[in-house]
């Protein structure tokens, strides 16, 4: 999973990038949480300082919510 066909401003990809992969490799369910909450303050920040449209931002949650679920699969599987 990639969130790279989201347009973000300069030198927030890698930042967004690396919380996805936070997410995505998660040891436990408390570190997926933990990653998880990191993840929804990041673009709730980025959302507040008008850094990015309401649209990139919904993409973003999207993005790691659809990671966080399937991490938490695979925790569970």
């Amino acid at each position: 999973m990639t969130i790279d066909h989201i347009s973000l401003p300069k030198g927030v990809g890698p930042h967004a990038s690396k919380l996805l992969d936070a997410i995505a490799g998660a040891a436990t369910p408390e570190d997926l949480n933990r990653a998880g909450g990191k993840a929804e303050g990041f673009v709730l920040g980025l959302e507040a300082s008008k850094a990015i449209k309401s649209q990139v931002a919904e993409s973003l949650y999207v993005a790691y919510d659809d990671a966080a679920s399937q991490r938490e699969g695979e925790l569970k599987g």
